[in-house]
């Protein structure tokens, strides 16, 4: 694990030019939302945003002069940017996108989605300049997080791949369509982990893989109420604001055929839970933990398993799906912590796949 000290990472390199490079994520966000405002959108959400957005340029270019220290000026920095994507989210799913034609491509781009992507990036820069990074090893950590994203969707990849592949064996739907898809999730997900963990000289020592003792037990029940109250406790401020979120696939299939749980619960106990954090937390989260500090690889895997979920809930406009990956990512965000103080690969994996179990039973109760 690699804790970097606030102090830095012993480089030597200027503590002027990580903040100089937050400037450019911090004004894409402050452009990306006042083009809008200024060409009429008068939302006052998108309104804070974009003075929000004109807070953050300021404190990272008087971090980069000097006129800031590295407490207030990160602090001020990530606290506006939050605020930028937490306000340009809830916009979005409001059916606000402040789109915008580009020339040359048939079709628009939303500003407000690109303000609400690169205020995240600030988010990122600043908490490495609060901890001390150098410019190279902010670099350092965008290229890992850059592989582990490839590697995440890689699996995403790899699952329709298979599924291609084995679909003549198959139905495309009901009981057979589920088997299909548990197939190609486990071989999917699993043939990616093997060759992330080959290419990156793991051997089988590298999965933490333990009999749970009475420990493990009781962080598995802790952790399922855990995470069933960070839903619930994300679902109450969600109701409250008036954010709408999409339903899952597999959610949609269960209501229209309860039957599919015969074959859903134990899909999700024995694949979808083991498979998943295979991938996600024994693989990418651990391989964080060799340039980012431990909680910082628990919040970029998190960024990455909530980004390959997008699919899962294309049925809804792209506001709900947005807010249904914050939801995700607020829940992976526990897996993330389980996995961390447990060390064994066996608790975030049962913990996992009893929350989707017990969800999809919920339905038809």
């Amino acid at each position: 694990m690699n804790e970097t000290a606030r102090s830095g990472d012993g480089s030597g390199t200027d503590d002027s030019i990580v903040p100089s490079l937050g400037v450019v994520p911090a004004v894409v966000a402050m452009v990306a939302v006042l083009a809008p405002v200024r060409d009429g959108i008068g939302d006052p959400f998108v309104q804070l945003a974009g003075a929000l957005a004109v807070v953050s340029v300021v404190a990272f270019l008087a971090r980069r002069h000097g006129a800031l220290g590295v407490v207030p000026g990160a602090a001020l920095a990530a606290g506006s940017s939050l605020g930028v994507v937490l306000l340009t989210g809830y916009a979005l799913n409001q059916g606000i996108t402040g789109s915008t034609a580009v020339p040359g491509l048939d079709g628009t781009v939303s500003l407000l989605f690109l303000a609400f992507a690169s205020a995240g990036g600030s988010i990122g820069v600043a908490a490495a300049d609060y901890r001390g990074v150098s410019a190279r090893g902010l670099i350092e950590r965008t290229y890992r997080f850059s592989t582990m994203t490839v590697v995440g969707f890689a699996g995403l990849i790899a699952m329709a791949l298979v599924s291609v592949f084995l679909a003549p064996l198959f139905g495309a739907d009901g009981m057979q369509g589920q088997l299909l898809q548990y197939l190609s999730t486990a071989l999917g997900l699993g043939s990616v982990a093997a060759l992330t963990m080959a290419l990156r000289g793991y051997d089988l020592s590298f999965l933490d893989l333990e009999v749970p003792n009475l420990r493990a037990v009781g962080w598995t029940v802790g952790g399922l109420i855990l995470l069933f109250g960070a839903l619930v406790a994300i679902s109450v401020a969600m109701t409250v604001v008036g954010v709408d979120t999409a339903d899952h696939g597999t959610t949609q299939q269960v209501e229209q055929n309860p039957e599919l749980l015969m074959v859903i619960v134990p899909g999700m106990l024995l694949v979808v839970g083991p498979f998943e954090e295979l991938l996600y937390r024994n693989v990418i989260q651990k391989s964080l933990y060799e340039t980012f500090s431990r909680y910082g690889a628990i919040a970029v895997s998190s960024v990455i398993f909530a980004g390959v979920h997008v699919v899962a809930y294309a049925t809804a406009g792209p506001g709900q799906i947005l807010a249904s990956l914050v939801v995700l990512f607020g829940l992976s965000l526990v897996l993330g912590f389980i996995y961390e103080r447990t060390e064994n690969l066996v608790v975030p994996a049962l913990v996992h796949g009893a929350y989707n179990a017990i969800q999809m039973i919920i339905l038809v109760v």
